[in-house]
């Protein structure tokens, strides 16, 4: 087995293991994050195309599956194949408006869209308003395994994440995928070699979508509720923060960002108390209420001192060093 190989394998004996040490609940949130990353990272780190609005996708697939399996009482497949469907029909909508134009124009168009979602969801009767959407049931997969088990739902949602990356990694390296680059590198010779760019784009922007949206959809699932905050363009930026953080372009980048920015959210408070501690400094007891801070900073640090994020770094590191070995 080549190196590559070897770490996929062992990434997936650690994923296996992760929910008897951890929290299964955080690790399924984890994922789904990692998933919606990694989906996005499609989109601007192959084909260079920076959306606001795929907190739309995130949120409106989640919604969707709520609505399908909680009101409509259908299982919790077809809840995730609603969810995805309806991300992928927003996005065909959406990409085909944005596609129009290129740059800072294409992401305010994006943001634009999603905005008017954001605003449709708030006012549905179906969605909650601001107290969300409640109560969604797990339910069972093929009305044989039931998902109220937290364990027994990881084992599912990790067999989700798995595939939906898998597919992503066949994306990137198939043909599709490399006129993918090329339209990032260098549009205009695209074009002139014969390629159709604008269905390019739109193909990459629908299986974004619905990538993000089976991210949401099972996220919803998991937690048992979807808010509007998951629709929000804070949403939409917090997943470039991811991307950035971990790594733009690159298949493992965005799982390190979702990583670190999850792993903030939901631990900052417990490193906090424990610096509060260690150093007798109060001050310390207030960092889980000032988490955007730290994630700015630490954001701040990533684009001055690891201009590639995380993982773009090691790579180049690597790569230098592999030349010097020459």
């Amino acid at each position: 087995m080549n190196k590559n190989t070897i770490l996929a394998v062992l990434a997936v004996l650690i994923a296996i293991a992760a929910p008897f040490v951890m929290y299964p609940v955080l690790l399924m949130k984890l994922l789904c994050f990692a998933l919606f990353a990694c989906a996005f990272n499609l989109l601007i780190g192959y084909t260079g195309l920076l959306s606001f609005g795929h907190a739309a996708f995130l949120g409106g697939a989640g919604y969707i599956a709520g609505y399908v399996i909680r009101d409509l009482g259908l299982p919790f497949e077809i809840g995730l194949l609603a969810g995805v469907a309806f991300a992928a029909f927003v996005g065909l909508i959406m990409g085909m408006l944005a596609i129009r134009r290129q740059g800072i124009y294409f992401t305010m168009i994006t943001l634009a869209l999603a905005q008017m979602l954001y605003f449709i969801f708030l006012q549905a009767p179906f969605t909650g308003g601001e107290d969300g959407l409640q109560g969604i049931p797990r339910g069972t997969l093929l009305g044989v395994i039931d998902l109220s088990n937290d364990l027994t739902l990881y084992f599912v949602v990790l067999a989700i994440c798995i595939a939906a990356y898998g597919l992503i990694v066949r994306t990137v390296h198939s043909p599709f995928g490399q006129v993918l680059k090329a339209i990032k590198e260098n549009e205009p010779r695209a074009i002139s070699l014969g390629y159709d760019v604008d269905k390019y784009k739109l193909l990459v922007f629908v299986l974004s979508a619905a990538l993000s949206g089976l991210a949401g959809a099972t996220k919803a699932t998991v937690l048992g509720f979807e808010t509007l905050t998951d629709v929000h363009w804070s949403m939409s930026g917090l997943v470039v923060l991811m991307t950035l953080v971990g790594g733009l372009g690159t298949l493992v980048g965005p799982i390190m960002g979702a990583i670190v920015i999850v792993a903030l959210e939901n631990r900052i408070g417990e490193f906090g108390a424990w610096m509060a501690v260690t150093t007798q400094i109060d001050w310390f007891r207030s960092l889980g209420e000032q988490v955007t801070i730290v994630t700015g900073f630490i954001f701040i640090v990533v684009v001055l001192a690891f201009r590639k994020g995380i993982v773009g770094e090691v790579i180049a590191w690597n790569e230098r060093r592999a030349l010097k070995a020459k």
